[in-house]
């Protein structure tokens, strides 16, 4: 009953090994919270951090090994070059550009397509930014997540080549989701995705919104126009625009999936209803809510007149 599981059972991943570092990480960073009397730790928002982390690695199992049948079959049956890229040098290097490219767009994506937010939104629900919060991973953004890289074996790299880069970037990011860590020298800073980068990303300010994508490396975002550099004299604000309070791991997965529910039943036309599915989080059919690009728009317009 099983069977299609053993693929991914015979998969070495990386991150089983990294979960041990991982926990001490986040013991050494609570200790450090409590020697400087900082309110940055909760123990039911780390908790559910935990257990959003701890379900996702049941659901990826499935996730997982559907996508290495599928990428299997791609990369037997039309892969282009099978030969000079899996297990090759060259093969290595190239994926590790084209995965986090790959990575860049689908986590962009996840930004601006209200439907992929719904499933992206819970990473960004913890008004705390700490290790524990690397850990709320998404369920459901695991149903989609592999079909990004269906490109990788079709051009002839081994799956299992692709799925040992995936964790290699997951156990990257885990690292940056700290406050403890404030500037790297310029040269790593303008290359890797590094914390102050990944505050930004975090970050409910609006001119923070929507920024600095990157899994490894932030060029991607100095390429295409996302890129925002950490201001001492705007201090991050964590969680989203309208924080969900709750410290539930079902509603905590599922909130913004019944949110767009309720705007889809009320939009008058056909086409509003695909438009909230579709279009960035904050459109409405009436104007009566804002895209994080208008509120942006809006803010800039603001300080603008406060400038005497």
């Amino acid at each position: 009953m099983w069977e299609f599981l053993q693929p991914i059972l015979n998969f070495n991943n990386p991150v089983a090994y990294a979960i041990p570092f991982f926990a001490l990480l986040m013991g050494i960073e609570a200790y450090l919270n409590y020697k400087e009397r900082s309110d940055n730790y909760e123990l039911k928002d780390a908790a559910a951090s935990i257990s959003m982390g701890l379900g996702s690695v049941f659901i990826d199992l499935i996730a997982k090994s559907i996508a290495l049948s599928i990428f299997y079959f791609l990369y037997d049956n039309y892969g282009l070059f099978n030969e000079a890229l899996s297990y090759t040098i060259l093969g290595w290097g190239l994926l590790f550009f084209l995965d986090d490219f790959t990575f860049y767009w689908h986590h962009r994506l996840s930004h601006q397509v209200r439907l992929l937010w719904a499933a992206h939104v819970n990473h960004h629900s913890s008004t705390h930014y700490n290790l524990s919060t690397a850990l709320r991973q998404s369920w459901t953004e695991l149903f989609y997540k592999y079909m990004w890289y269906l490109w990788l074996p079709l051009l002839g790299f081994h799956p299992l080549m692709i799925l040992m880069q995936i964790s290699i970037s997951l156990i990257y990011q885990f690292w940056i989701h700290t406050k403890h860590i404030q500037r790297f020298p310029a040269w790593f800073e303008f290359i890797f995705n590094t914390p102050s980068h990944h505050r930004v990303h975090h970050a409910k300010n609006i001119i923070y919104l929507d920024r600095n994508h990157a899994g490894i490396l932030i060029i991607w975002d100095r390429l295409f126009g996302t890129f925002m550099e950490e201001d001492p004299n705007e201090p991050v604000i964590y969680g989203i625009t309208t924080n969900i309070n709750t410290y539930n791991p079902l509603k905590i997965a599922s909130h913004e999936f019944i949110n767009l529910g309720k705007d889809i039943y009320k939009a008058p036309t056909f086409s509003d209803k695909l438009k909230y599915i579709l279009l960035p989080p904050g459109w409405s059919h009436d104007g009566s809510t804002m895209t994080a690009d208008e509120m942006r728009v809006d803010w800039e317009e603001q300080n603008r007149k406060a400038v005497p």
